[in-house]
């Protein structure tokens, strides 16, 4: 018997921690529904500071004054790294030298999706930035992770000298505030009922599961 189809877009920005730590979460979800369900999963762009310079900015300073000082900055990034290794994941804030801008980034996630392997980029480029640091708005380091990827080494090297894609990666943003969408991560699903933030495993399951028995 064929399994219901769910369709699950994922808007998030990949220097958003809450975004990672959801992935994870909703990756549970799936995991534990894999024999109930056939997910299709597609990443959406969404810029956290579209006007960051494309050479990226201090983290620690840009952060610092985001947060409201040190004090909030030690505490915030404390939480989220205590949380993130709830999930398995190794938050270092220390190695992240450099708040990046993030379209190119978005740019190659657009561009694995058309290749067949958008899950495997945008893995590899939260990993990069979040356990190791690695400075996004350097295009040579945008190239290694694609590739490590699995994407082909010269288109990548091709697409990165070129604007392919920027079109197509602004129009989708353009439609998130048509949706209400403000925040990241944010999930929708079968392109009618959007889920907001980084909900534990349990509270995506549930979700899935009404969701599907609302097709009925």
């Amino acid at each position: 018997m064929e399994k219901p189809k769910i369709k699950l877009d994922i808007v998030s920005d990949v220097v958003c921690p809450w975004c990672y730590i959801g992935k994870r979460r909703v990756e549970k979800a799936m995991a534990e529904l894999a024999d109930e369900f056939d997910f299709e999963v597609r990443y959406l762009p969404f810029e956290l500071n579209p006007i960051i310079p494309a050479t990226g900015v201090n983290q620690k300073e840009y952060l610092t004054a985001k947060f409201g000082g040190p004090a909030q900055y030690e505490k915030i990034t404390r939480h989220v790294t205590e949380v993130a290794a709830g999930e398995g994941l190794a938050f270092d804030f220390d190695r992240q030298h450099v708040a990046p801008n993030t379209r190119q980034a978005h740019r190659l996630i657009w561009l694995a999706g058309r290749e067949g392997a958008q899950a495997r980029v945008k893995e590899a480029l939260m990993k990069a930035y979040f356990e190791q640091g690695v400075d996004l708005s350097q295009a040579e380091n945008l190239a290694a992770i694609a590739t490590g990827a699995g994407l082909p080494a010269e288109r990548v090297k091709n697409f990165l000298n070129t604007d392919e894609g920027a079109r197509e990666v602004a129009a989708l943003e353009a439609i998130h505030p048509q949706r209400g969408i403000t925040a990241v991560p944010f999930y929708i699903v079968n392109d009618r009922v959007g889920i907001s933030g980084a909900q534990t495993p349990d509270v995506f399951v549930r979700a899935f599961r009404e969701i599907n028995a609302q097709k009925a």
